[in-house]
């Protein structure tokens, strides 16, 4: 039987584990945020906070990151959370670790049925996607978290049991060194799809009956293949199964083949069995190595509500969808960007509780919206009646001759930042901004991500506003966190250069038009024509301040 060489294994850092102040101790400490989980979701969260100065205690049983084994697990980054990225600090490290991409290719057996570049569409400083394998997305937020200095690290600490109270949650905790218990004005559960906290709350999750099923192999090749996302539908070399093809950091391809529901997953993990799979993709002189190989399996799920009084679900606590797209890590890195302004505001006292509502009423919605988008990519390709298969063979059939059926392949609609529907806080609903290169007025370069960086306040974009008209609008939002910039004009006010790029995304077309850009850059309001006092009232209603009485502002 061939044998196979594997690759070094990777050195996941590890930190030490130090014993907590409230070990031995007989009150019980109170602290303002606590976050379970040190995943993507929660590490994106803690340094979040910490970017905007907010402290935070933050529990994780282990004391590395990814999983020992080093498999790659999330790979794909969208560019909103490259985005994120960038606002936290961390977006070089990134960009010069992963493989940068845009071009992709589907095929069906040996034909290519369509491809598509989704750099066509993007005016971001960031790319539609970048590939890194998760550990090392994890690994620079640690260092950044450590590195801002506000976060409460506390590794080897497994949360054991929590009880819900009236003004906060009660949290008990074992490690290495002993148990004790603190409380936590609010509780945010990060602690993944097989959360221990939702289960102890008898939350339904409303979990799929079905398990999909996958065998992931991260592979070393000795002659480099196409620096592309290649998909196959109905892989001739995979049993007329799907199957994925990246390339990652460090060199290492991730193959990712879609296995039957019934499968032996110590068997079809074996590195024989694995590498004869390669072998028939890829030819039987192809060499290479193995980094990792391991099954992977889901069952997708959903809360109904992401908010249960002072705890909040995050990531994949709160849903899990196919990974079709890469719509769930980036989800959850999304949900931890739309909570943490409002937790910071909250903290700060400029905002009061019932901002902290819209991170269901808008995660929530997200969260199904990207479940039924991977559930449709699900059932093209693993079609479950002998009518979707038929539909699917017309499908590709169709898309290799005309154009308009390669929308209907269906491997899986790329992660886009959700619109948000309207509510309270977004009459008119909210859609991401990209990450645009911006210019001052003396050419300075800058980006949204950037001025976004600095505090936690909203951006209101103002076209060529008046000089009685910006002095009035000031005087009127000054007790908010507001930063009001002008593009173009004369009107003393910090100003940007206009240029079309900038004025078209903005929705900016007139002078006097204004936009309103959340701290998670959404834009919360666009005035046609603007006065100060309807720039003060759209900012209040996105903040959820009452506009009759703006000092009801109570944390």
């Amino acid at each position: 039987m061939e044998s196979f060489a594997f690759a070094p294994a990777y050195e996941l850092p590890v930190w030490p584990f130090t014993p907590p102040p409230e070990l031995g101790r007989t009150e019980i400490v109170r602290h303002p945020i606590v976050i379970v989980g040190a995943g993507p979701s929660g590490l994106t969260l803690a340094c979040d906070l910490a970017q905007r100065g907010i402290r935070a205690v933050l529990l994780d049983e282990d004391d590395t990151v990814g999983v020992r084994g080093a498999s790659s697990r999330g790979i794909c980054y969208a560019q909103k959370s490259l985005e994120i990225f960038e606002r936290l600090g961390i977006y070089e490290r990134i960009a010069a670790k992963g493989i940068t991409w845009s071009f992709g290719r589907t095929f069906s057996g040996e034909q290519e049925v369509y491809s598509f570049n989704l750099q066509a569409e993007s005016v971001s400083r960031q790319p539609p996607f970048i590939n890194l394998q998760q550990f090392y997305v994890e690994w620079f937020l640690v260092e950044r978290i450590l590195e801002l200095g506000l976060t409460d690290v506390r590794w080897k600490s497994r949360v054991t049991g929590i009880e819900p109270l009236s003004d906060g949650v009660r949290i008990d905790i074992e490690t290495p060194a002993g148990r004790y218990t603190i409380e936590a004005d609010r509780l945010i559960d990060a602690t993944g799809a097989n959360s221990p906290i939702r289960t102890q709350l008898g939350i339904e999750a409303h979990a799929s009956r079905s398990t999909d099923r996958w065998c992931i192999s991260d592979v070393r090749f000795k002659k480099p293949l196409p620096v592309e996302r290649w998909t196959w539908v109905d892989a001739p070399f995979n049993e007329g199964r799907g199957v994925w093809q990246h390339l990652m950091a460090d060199g290492v391809w991730r193959i990712d083949y879609q296995m039957p529901e019934d499968c032996d997953t110590a068997h079809i993990s074996q590195p024989e069995v694995a590498g004869a799979r390669l072998r028939e993709q890829l030819g039987p002189g192809v060499e290479f190595e193995f980094v990792w190989i391991g099954p992977y399996g889901y069952r997708d799920h959903l809360l109904d509500s992401f908010r249960h009084g002072r705890v909040f679900f995050i990531g994949d606590a709160a849903h899990v969808v196919s990974p079709f797209g890469a719509r769930g890590g980036n989800s959850g890195i999304q949900d931890a960007a739309n909570l943490g302004w409002k937790l910071a505001l909250v903290a700060q006292g400029q905002a009061n509780d019932a901002l902290l509502d819209s991170y269901d009423a808008e995660r929530q919605p997200a969260a199904k919206q990207n479940l039924e988008v991977t559930s449709r990519s699900a059932r093209f390709l693993a079609p479950r009646s002998p009518a979707e298969h038929t539909l699917r063979r017309a499908v590709v059939a169709l898309a290799a001759r005309h154009p308009f059926a390669r929308a209907l392949v269906n491997t899986g609609r790329m992660s886009v930042a959700n619109d948000y529907p309207p509510a309270p806080q977004l009459p008119d609903g909210g859609r991401t901004v990209q990450n645009l290169p911006l210019r001052w007025a003396d050419g300075r370069e800058t980006t949204l991500m950037r001025l976004l960086a600095e505090g936690t306040q909203c951006l209101g974009l103002w076209l060529a506003p008046t000089r009685a008209e910006a002095k009035t609008a000031m005087d009127a939002t000054a007790s908010l966190p507001l930063r009001l910039l002008a593009i173009g004009g004369d009107s003393g006010l910090p100003a940007l250069r206009a240029d079309e790029t900038l004025t078209h995304h903005l929705g900016l077309h007139d002078t006097g038009s204004f936009v309103l850009v959340r701290p998670d850059a959404y834009r919360a309001a666009t005035l046609a024509q603007a006065t100060p006092g309807a720039i003060a009232t759209a900012l209040r209603t996105a903040l959820a301040h009452d506009n009759d009485n703006d000092n009801d502002n109570a944390p």
